[in-house]
């Protein structure tokens, strides 16, 4: 790739910076700048300039270092233009751990930086207090704890992508991807995300994670009669079934029964229904080779336009489009 000499004046390559943490995802940190390195050889052949790529990390002494840079012999400012803070495969930042971190990131916020997060990286970003009253997303299966720690930002785990100009946020561990794309759009255009994505094999169209999110139901909250409703329709089959039931099942009045659900569950008692049976529905898909019409039968749906339409709504992808995508077995051609 072409190097760009600048004897004099400020730095003329756009800069993103990796916020390297103790046990971050290094797979995304190097695949995403590979990413940028091949972006940055389309942008020359476009006739722009490539993007320059650093790792920061903490120092023993405090503050923040450069410990990669792809453009050395560049000058360079003291804050990139992007800051990306990437997931971790093991273990999440606690509070106490992230305050370095949220003060760097906020104040390269300041400086100008746009900053982004990939999956778990979004609770160092959500601890710079920036994302309050904002929408944002990280990895599905971390949806409950950045709740719980952070419940004034407005989670959209559904989402593979928040992208809220100043500050973009991306959900699941490849979510990278879509991450480096969105921002090689930003920086060098969509031609040069598109030459970007094929080289890569990704389809930059843009996917949701809840095509891929199983349900993970909450039963650590400590209501046991609304435990043990939990277990009882995990357990069951697929007849029909009534909020009256389950508040009986339950042992109490159902106006009362719904409230508690709600508050231990996070969901009503009919969402919490659907959302097994669309379960119990993504497994026959995926593992057989049912029709749809009669795996809606079968997980509780005398309708299946009906079943159609809750799958799509929950899932994001029609019965066909999961099985198409998701199925071990099936040869992809539907019988509906």
């Amino acid at each position: 790739m072409p190097k760009l000499k600048v004897p004099d004046g400020p730095p003329t390559l756009v800069e993103v910076g990796m916020m390297l943490y103790p046990d971050c995802q290094i797979g995304m940190v190097h695949g995403i700048t590979d990413l940028f390195h091949v972006a940055g050889r389309f942008a020359v052949d476009h006739g722009r300039t490539p993007i320059r790529v650093s790792h920061w990390r903490l120092q023993d002494a405090g503050g923040f270092a450069r410990c990669f840079d792809s453009h050395p012999e560049e000058p360079c400012g003291n804050s990139p233009g992007v800051v990306i803070a990437p997931g971790s495969l093991h273990k999440l930042l606690e509070a106490e751990e992230a305050v370095p971190y949220a003060r760097w990131l906020l104040d390269r916020h300041a400086q100008g930086s746009i900053l982004a997060s990939n999956c778990g990286g979004a609770f160092a970003l959500a601890a710079t207090g920036l994302l309050a009253g904002r929408p944002a997303t990280t990895h599905w299966y971390f949806a409950e704890e950045f709740r719980a720690r952070f419940p004034d930002v407005r989670l959209e785990a559904d989402r593979m992508v928040v992208d809220e100009g100043d500050i973009i946020t991306a959900g699941g561990l490849m979510a990278w991807t879509e991450l480096g794309l969105r921002i090689v759009e930003r920086l060098l255009g969509p031609s040069v995300m598109m030459e970007t994505a094929r080289f890569f094999l990704i389809d930059p169209s843009g996917r949701e994670q809840k095509n891929y999110a199983s349900f993970a139901p909450r039963l650590t909250h400590g209501d046991e009669p609304i435990l043990k409703v939990q277990h009882w329709l995990q357990g069951r089959g697929a007849g029909p079934i009534s909020v009256a039931d389950l508040a009986a099942e339950a042992g109490m009045e159902e106006r009362t029964f719904q409230r508690r659900f709600k508050a231990a569950t996070d969901k009503t008692p009919v969402e919490y229904v659907q959302h097994i049976r669309i379960g119990k529905a993504r497994e026959q898909l995926e593992f057989t080779k049912r029709t749809v019409d009669q795996i809606a039968w079968e997980v509780g749906y005398e309708d299946a336009a009906a079943f159609r339409k809750l799958f799509h709504r929950i899932t994001g992808l029609s019965p066909q489009e999961y099985r198409q995508r998701f199925s071990s077995s099936y040869p992809l051609a539907e019988v509906a």
